[in-house]
């Protein structure tokens, strides 16, 4: 089993910045690939970016290259989503998820948070 807990979201005005945190205990960390998903209301859960075990390898949605950036530190079970030049359409709950292989899918992932809510304000 691999626990995982998010943190970070939050109220921001369009072009503001975030930090999302997922912290994850359990399991060893460093065997298992990262995502970062998001609902918004009405809508299906979808892909935003993946990073794999190692961190060297990473994939972002098209509709957030440029602008979010994820990352991990092995060493603190920790992997981060920074989120810059926020949009209204940025709104949704943010989920961490944690795969022993590395992929963009969403059914293809064993482990889920619990979200954590971004709102972004025009």
């Amino acid at each position: 089993q691999v626990q995982l807990v998010e943190s970070g979201g939050g109220l921001v005005q369009a072009g503001g910045s975030l930090r999302l945190s997922c912290a994850a205990s359990g399991r060893t960390f460093r065997n298992y690939a990262m995502g970062w998903f998001r609902q918004a209301p009405g809508k299906e859960r979808e892909f935003v970016v993946a990073i794999s075990q190692s961190g060297g390898i990473t994939d972002y949605a098209d509709s957030v290259k440029g602008r979010f950036t994820i990352s991990r530190d092995n060493a603190k079970n920790t992997v981060y989503l920074q989120m810059n030049s926020l949009k209204p359409e940025d709104t949704a709950v943010y989920y961490c998820a944690a795969a022993p292989g590395y992929y963009t899918v969403p059914r293809l992932y064993d482990y889920w948070g619990q979200g954590t809510q971004v709102t972004v304000s025009s």
